[in-house]
């Protein structure tokens, strides 16, 4: 146990254990950590190299050392985690109603209704699909399972969403995400024609400075990003709304409506990046509805234990239909 440890959270401080697989083999232990313990709400990559100086984790039985050394295949690796200094009360299960398409003992995937947070936060603690995903896991085989979310959807996104079971699972989807062989299509509806029928967006995307609450694409820090992009549908007029797919390449924070709206044809209704209220038919659209037009429409990845082929679809829900019937895009 280190000595820094406060003997009053001794008890506090939870053990996580793996053995190290061929996605692990030769690479760095802080970059393996950060993607095996991904279910720990915040934690970042210098948090995890704290951990690692501060003798919490170990190899083999031994203390890792650097953050720097690589791990290889079939080595065990030791977690003490810490409690956080300000830790969330316990998740609470809660008996929400969850469109679930597809599951096995491993994963499962859910179809998601707008306007449900998918992770609890301090402010927003119920009522999410986490909270609803651990009253299901009351009923699953083995006690060791758990909900483990692999990416996330914002509130008011609707559609496919990604739930691993196990520590391994988690780690096999986490490893696919960043290796970018699962491919994630959205249907969008924007502002506007674009003068293109396709199309790549590429930009680093940042913190806005002077909005923390929103993204934007710049050129200086941030974060690669890329989005490619097909024209669908478009209103008879030329003048109302698009349908477009998108297909993101990375994940970042807000990544298609920041790209969108740089292109010049932000998401219909996006209170963060649409356009202002006005009398052109398009910004009447986006004061009719009433969240960002954006639904996650199609998965396609490898069983993250089998490596079996899988695709899931899910159709748009009524108010994404109905914004597309009204505008009759054709």
């Amino acid at each position: 146990m280190p000595s820094s440890l406060n003997p009053s959270s001794v008890n506090q401080v939870k053990r996580r254990r793996f053995v190290a697989d061929r996605g692990d083999d030769r690479r760095r232990l802080d970059l393996v950590l950060v993607r095996r313990l991904a279910d720990i709400e915040g934690l970042s990559r210098s948090q995890v190299a704290r951990w690692i100086r501060g003798g919490r984790v170990s190899v083999d039985g031994d203390e890792a050392g650097r953050t720097s050394r690589r791990l290889f295949k079939g080595q065990s690796v030791t977690v003490m985690v810490p409690p956080l200094p300000s830790d969330p009360p316990p998740l609470v299960p809660e008996a929400i109603r969850l469109d679930v398409i597809w599951e096995d003992e491993h994963m499962l995937v859910v179809d998601k209704a707008a306007g449900i947070v998918v992770h609890p936060t301090w402010g927003h603690r119920h009522g999410t699909v986490l909270n609803g995903l651990l009253w299901r896991a009351r009923s699953w085989s083995r006690p060791e399972l758990r909900p483990r979310l692999a990416h996330r959807l914002d509130k008011d996104t609707s559609g496919l969403l990604m739930v691993a079971k196990s520590d391994a699972a988690l780690a096999g989807l986490a490893r696919a995400l960043q290796r970018r062989e699962i491919e994630k299509e959205y249907l969008a509806v924007v502002h506007g024609r674009p003068c293109r029928e396709s199309g790549r967006i590429e930009g680093a995307i940042g913190r806005d400075s002077e909005d923390p609450k929103r993204w934007t694409v710049t050129a200086r820090g941030g974060r690669h990003s890329e989005t490619r992009w097909w024209l669908l549908a478009s209103s008879p007029s030329g003048r109302g709304p698009s349908l477009v797919r998108c297909c993101p390449r990375t994940g970042r924070t807000h990544q298609i409506r920041v790209h969108l709206a740089a292109l010049g044809h932000p998401l219909v209704g996006d209170p963060l990046y649409g356009r202002e209220r006005g009398d052109d038919p398009v910004d009447r659209a986006a004061v009719c509805f009433p969240r960002q037009a954006l639904h996650a429409w199609r998965l396609r990845l490898r069983h993250p234990i089998d490596d079996s082929p899988l695709e899931f679809t899910a159709p748009p829900p009524e108010d994404f239909r109905r914004l597309i019937e009204e505008h009759a895009l054709r």
